[in-house]
């Protein structure tokens, strides 16, 4: 009898067990733990370089295309303004003034957006900082200059923004999404380079 029931009870402490290893395995998997997170739609991602004489990081977060197309009205709508990434509004940051085309950047934190069109793109800088990035307000534009742009070989499935041919005193700021590449030179300031006038504040 006190067998039996020595076996009995030792059945219960197992399953007791069993069950204890289900449970913390289930809250192991709700909390993530020992396996990768699921990857985010947009996730976030940094550009940075070292220019004349300081640095610019960019960071934003980057879309995928998931068979959009952009200029269509799922993705960058042509007129509209463009956060330039996904999620938070995308913010610059520069350690010394530089100049983004014809415009003269001081050094600080800002927001960068672009105009898009199926021709001509503008890049927006704009003084707020800290806002998502459906929030826009244009009487708090630095200001915009026009994009270059150059021809892709091949379509592009992750919005990306990079610095590209870097020298000690210029670089080119890219922004490239499906077969559309996109680019301002960014250069030391110059006291014969004609500046792009700030917006008159409203």
């Amino acid at each position: 009898m006190k067998r039996a029931l020595c076996s009995l009870r030792g059945r219960s402490a197992l399953a007791a067990m069993a069950m204890l290893a289900v449970v913390c395995v289930s809250l192991d998997a709700q909390m993530g733990g020992g396996q990768a997170s699921a990857p985010l739609p947009s996730p976030a991602a940094t550009a940075t370089v070292t220019v004349a004489g300081g640095t610019i990081d960019v960071h934003y977060n980057s879309p995928r295309l998931r068979g959009r197309h952009i200029g269509g009205p799922e993705i960058v709508p042509y007129g509209q303004v463009w956060r330039t990434g996904a999620n938070p509004a995308t913010t610059i940051i520069t350690s010394v003034p530089l100049v983004f085309g014809t415009l003269l950047v001081p050094a600080g934190t800002h927001t960068l957006y672009t105009l898009p069109s199926a021709d001509n793109w503008q890049l927006i800088i704009n003084k707020q900082t800290g806002q998502w990035g459906l929030t826009y307000n244009q009487d708090q534009d630095l200001g915009r200059v026009p994009m270059k742009s150059k021809p892709m070989t091949a379509p592009q499935e992750n919005m990306s923004i990079s610095f590209e041919n870097t020298t000690a005193v210029s670089t080119e700021l890219h922004v490239r999404w499906e077969t559309t590449d996109r680019y301002v030179v960014i250069a030391a300031p110059s006291t014969d380079r004609p500046m792009a006038a700030a917006p008159p504040k409203q």
